[in-house]
């Protein structure tokens, strides 16, 4: 299951300590985010055990989507150590996350 990323929970969860985090922002309305949520939990179940893969809904978290920018949902943010290395904004399919979380990890 995905980690649930809050505005509260963020700076501990996505920024400190060590390792990737795949930070999923989306919406309940936005029906492209609709179509990666399954894929999201997919890798969240594939990686469990290497990488934090989750979700930021922006309407509950406004703070962390303004700090990053996310304009446009689903946005995808890798962080690794507290850097963001890499912003995906729309829909991407499931074997070019597994290529870029793979890359990263």
């Amino acid at each position: 299951m995905a980690f649930v990323f809050t505005d509260e929970n963020f700076e501990q969860e996505a920024l400190q300590g060590e390792g990737l985090k795949v930070i999923d922002f989306y919406a309940d309305w936005c029906g492209p985010c609709k179509m990666m949520g399954p894929v999201v939990e997919e890798l969240a179940e594939s990686f469990k055990d290497q990488v934090k893969i989750g979700k930021l809904n922006v309407d509950n978290s406004p703070a962390a989507a303004a700090k990053y920018k996310v304009m446009t949902i689903p946005t995808i943010i890798f962080i690794k150590d507290g850097n963001v290395l890499e912003t995906i904004v729309g829909i991407v399919s499931k074997a070019q996350l597994e290529e870029k979380i793979n890359a990263y990890k």
